[in-house]
């Protein structure tokens, strides 16, 4: 019996890493789905103290280049991506918020980040969040958003958010008042273009006409 036990463990073990047959690649990927999202992702989450320790990004509202050819809300044909190219298209949005050129470039993530980037998050609350963090939270739609903070409010001992994606032209709904209960938490590190795995796969399965919130 033991010698049998033996046998199929040494089989498993050889369809596992060594058969190059379509099975066996399937089997590997469905295993290594359900460590990530079973085992890895809560542990991480208990590391980094959030439940969504590692979103994808989705959309370009945090882009700093072109898309169909705009830049917070106007066309530049001949565009260059720079950071003082963004702010002399976008920076008088914030200059009149009150937010400097200078500070702006000392926020965390201050050229933005693409569509298909990762972001790792760390836990947020009203004692670590600042002007300028890269917030993720509940909007008025199924996908989480993931904007920059522009402005604190506080009152009465607590505090709520205001945030704008940097590539839009001005806030868009569910952003104006965003209190501690709909944030998953802030933006710690980005890696570039393996969200794009996600997006693809939801590309391939969504029904025919439904778009990806943005």
């Amino acid at each position: 019996m033991r010698k049998k036990w033996k046998q199929h463990l040494k089989k498993g073990w050889n369809f596992f890493w060594h058969d190059d047959s379509l099975t066996s690649w399937v089997v590997n990927v469905v295993i290594a789905f359900l460590v990530i999202r079973f085992i890895l992702y809560p542990l991480l989450g208990i590391v980094l103290g959030t439940g969504f320790p590692i979103v994808a990004v989705i959309s370009e509202s945090m882009e700093h280049g072109l898309h169909d050819g705009k830049l917070c809300g106007s066309y530049y044909p001949d565009f260059k991506e720079s950071f003082d190219n963004y702010w002399e298209a976008c920076g008088g949005w914030y200059e009149a918020r009150g937010i400097t050129k200078e500070q702006f470039n000392n926020f965390s993530f201050p050229n933005g980040f693409n569509k298909g980037d990762v972001i790792i998050l760390w836990r947020a609350s009203q004692n670590n969040i600042e002007v300028g963090d890269i917030l993720i939270f509940a909007g008025d739609r199924p996908q989480p958003i993931i904007h920059r903070a522009i402005n604190v409010k506080n009152e009465e001992g607590k505090s709520s958010y205001q945030t704008k994606g940097d590539h839009n032209s001005d806030m868009i709904s569910g952003e104006q008042n965003i209190d501690e209960g709909r944030i998953y938490g802030k933006g710690l590190f980005r890696v570039p273009y393996l969200g794009w795995v996600k997006i693809l796969f939801v590309e391939l399965v969504r029904p025919l006409g439904w778009n990806i919130q943005r």
